[in-house]
């Protein structure tokens, strides 16, 4: 029923770098999936194999001196080339026990196999092991081919190579699992600083996604507030300038500070021009035709881009922020400074703007404005920014590096992911997968607002939501482990399709005497319902984004999908609403008799209302605008029936095949393509 912020931009969720994904998916346990693992007699593939460095044990030196002529069950026999067998005479002290481990752990599979069959996973390219998408780790090693007779005739020549023993156990996690009161001072700090980046980044993009629309209601027609959306692509869209965000930098200033310093400078001095004319750029928005709705929008989209920019700056600072071991807190950081930053101008915004809460809990004399005007609100966070800005300059220096990435690698890697047959298949899939949804959750509360649903009563709906998304978020991000993502996410996806009729039926249930108990308890179950099928879709698809993404461009893989999948709830809302105005039909009657209270010249003759501005003439003439058709009941209809088609008919079959397919599939080969 609300817009889910992360599937819209995803700022905690357009969030397009690694980190983002490390902060929705905490949940992976490794001690249940290597007991999985034990149980069907398979290793887990999916982790790169970790070198374990220890000593070599004397009790397998002695038993090897005292038996000399004792043979080791090798599993099936194989043939070494002339040119190799020289290495089983000359072994090479200065290796570790790191070649033992894969031995023992390859030959550990190898005895599970029935008639000592190979157990050993051929590889697939790039030295991928091949499996379907139900594994939960990937073991990979980068540049070594395993079932190369060098390579093996070199493993078995090591001393202490042995089928006796049991392998040790594979580190799953280099992670430490620290409180952040025992982090070092320095961390803590740092923390901290990332933690009030990332509430400043929340500040404008919980207004845009938001607030704003919100505000927009009684000035425009949800045409007119679908333009506004527009506003909200950069978010959608940055993965297209991040290469030159991380590329050039002042070495004098910083690799980050070059951009957060400048950016926030304009995003502090933007707010301030904009609070002081807010409220009459949003009457200029529905003046007339609506035409300046158009410079409204460009204004909040400069704020959206900058917005975006000074996200790609902070997530790279963070990586270097914090040491090695606490790397995990960067995702917290984000999670916190965004949830806050966005429910802040979200939620307690509506509430302390509407009067109706202000006159209740504030005044004694009832007024018609709320404590905070948007104008008041962009100010203040003007000044927010400008000063934070300021001791960020003089306080923090930043580490000097001379690394540099390449922009144009950055780009041929982003060409070569999009040259794969299944990341075509997976973009069709997010551009299209949204539509079933895009009614409900872009028009539906616009809708109660016209209906009379207070302000208030809105903002009270989003508080109680909020603790809800949280931990059924806690939840889903479960079962993105313990089952199939894709699965999960395919019941989602239904869910969100019944949560979008629900929300249809309890708009149409409207009261007519004003909002009761029953119904506002009705509307916040309505919301919650809606609000836990998105997210759990939200967690699920990023569950399997993080799965077939290839470590060794992993960042760029994971903001590719991410952008793409933000961009399949961003760019329908435009014709959504659109078509929520081309649908409807309202007239405007004259009155019967001319009224003595007259706001504007009165009317005459009939004329059609569905523009806001149409309306609010119709009204003050003394008319009624009667809705013949209310075109929001008739585009949701759509949606949800493109939905079930869709999904029924190309989405969840493909989405299927792509689960089933082996990670090899999703890799690039040296020369950047399959």
């Amino acid at each position: 029923m609300t817009t889910h912020l992360n599937e819209t931009f995803s700022p905690s969720g357009v969030r397009s770098s690694t980190s983002r994904v490390a902060s929705v998916l905490p949940f992976y346990n490794s001690a249940i999936h290597t007991e999985q693992s034990e149980q069907t007699g398979r290793p887990e593939q999916g982790f790169e194999l970790q070198e374990v460095r220890r000593p070599r044990s004397d009790h397998s030196r002695e038993n090897l001196q005292e038996s000399p002529d004792r043979k080791v069950d090798q599993g099936p026999s194989f043939h070494l080339p002339e040119d190799s067998q020289h290495l089983l005479s000359h072994p090479s002290d200065s290796d570790y026990d790191s070649d033992e481990l894969m031995t023992r752990k390859s030959n550990r599979s190898k005895s599970r196999q029935p008639n000592g069959s190979s157990s050993t996973a051929s590889n697939g390219q790039n030295g991928h092991v091949n499996g379907d998408m139900n594994n939960h780790i990937e073991m990979r090693r980068k540049d070594v081919v395993m079932d190369s007779p060098t390579q093996t005739a070199h493993l078995m020549s090591r001393e202490g190579f042995t089928l006796d023993d049991e392998p040790p156990p594979t580190p799953h996690s280099l992670s430490a699992n620290t409180s952040f009161f025992q982090l070092p001072i320095q961390d803590r700090r740092n923390f901290l600083l990332l933690v009030l980046l990332y509430f400043l980044q929340g500040i404008p993009m919980g207004l845009a996604a938001g607030s704003v629309p919100f505000l927009l209601k009684s000035h425009l027609s949800y045409g007119q507030i679908g333009i506004f959306t527009l506003a909200a692509y950069p978010y959608s869209l940055k993965l297209l300038w991040s290469p030159i965000v991380d590329a050039v930098w002042s070495s004098k200033v910083g690799r980050r500070k070059s951009w957060i310093l400048p950016i926030q400078l304009c995003s502090g001095f933007g707010m301030l021009y904009m609070g002081s004319r807010a409220t009459e750029m949003m009457v200029v928005a529905g003046a007339e035709d609506g035409s300046g709705v158009w410079t409204f929008t460009w204004w909040w989209f400069f704020l959206v881009f900058l917005c975006a920019t000074q996200d790609i700056a902070v997530d790279g600072w963070a990586l270097t922020l914090l040491s090695t071991p606490n790397l995990s807190y960067a995702s917290t950081a984000q999670t916190v400074g965004l949830t806050a930053g966005q429910f802040l101008s979200n939620t307690v915004f509506l509430a302390f703007n509407a009067p109706e809460f202000a006159n209740r809990w504030f005044r004694k004399v009832p007024s018609d404005q709320g404590v905070m005007t948007l104008g008041g609100y962009l100010t203040f966070w003007g000044w927010g920014y400008l000063i934070v800005t300021l001791g960020l300059a003089l306080l923090k220096k930043e580490d000097k590096t001379l690394d540099r990435d390449g922009i144009v690698d950055v780009y041929k890697s982003m060409l070569g992911i999009l040259k794969l047959r299944n990341i075509q298949s997976i973009i069709i899939i997010h551009l299209i997968a949204k539509i079933g949804f895009q009614a409900n959750d872009a028009v539906t509360n616009l809708k109660l607002l016209d209906k009379g649903f207070s302000q208030e009563d809105l903002a009270l709906t989003v508080l109680i939501d909020f603790p809800f998304e949280i931990g059924l978020g806690y939840y889903a991000g479960r079962w993105s482990t313990a089952y199939p993502p894709i699965h999960v996410w395919c019941w989602a996806f239904i869910g969100r399709l019944i949560a979008a009729g629900v929300a249809q039926s309890t708009v149409m249930l409207f009261p007519k005497d004003g909002v009761k108990t029953w119904y506002l308890l009705t509307i916040i179950g309505s919301h919650i319902f809606s609000t836990f099928t998105s997210t759990v879709m939200f967690v699920t698809i990023s569950a399997f984004h993080a799965k077939i993404a290839d470590p060794v461009i992993g960042g760029t893989y994971m903001t590719l999908l991410a952008t793409v999948s933000n961009l399949g709830g961003t760019f329908p809302r435009f014709f959504i609403l659109k078509l929520v105005d081309l649908f409807t039909t309202a007239t405007c009657h004259p009155p019967l008799s001319p009224p003595k209270d007259l706001n504007s010249d009165l009317i005459t003759s009939p004329f059609s209302c569905v523009l806001e501005t149409e309306k609010h003439r119709c009204i003050a003439g003394g008319g009624t605008c009667d809705i013949q058709r209310d075109g929001y009941y008739i585009t949701n209809v759509v949606c949800v029936v493109v939905g079930v088609i869709t999904f029924w008919g190309y989405i969840r079959p493909a989405a299927m095949k792509l689960q089933a397919l082996p990670l090899r599939a999703w890799r690039l080969t040296a020369d950047g393509e399959r």
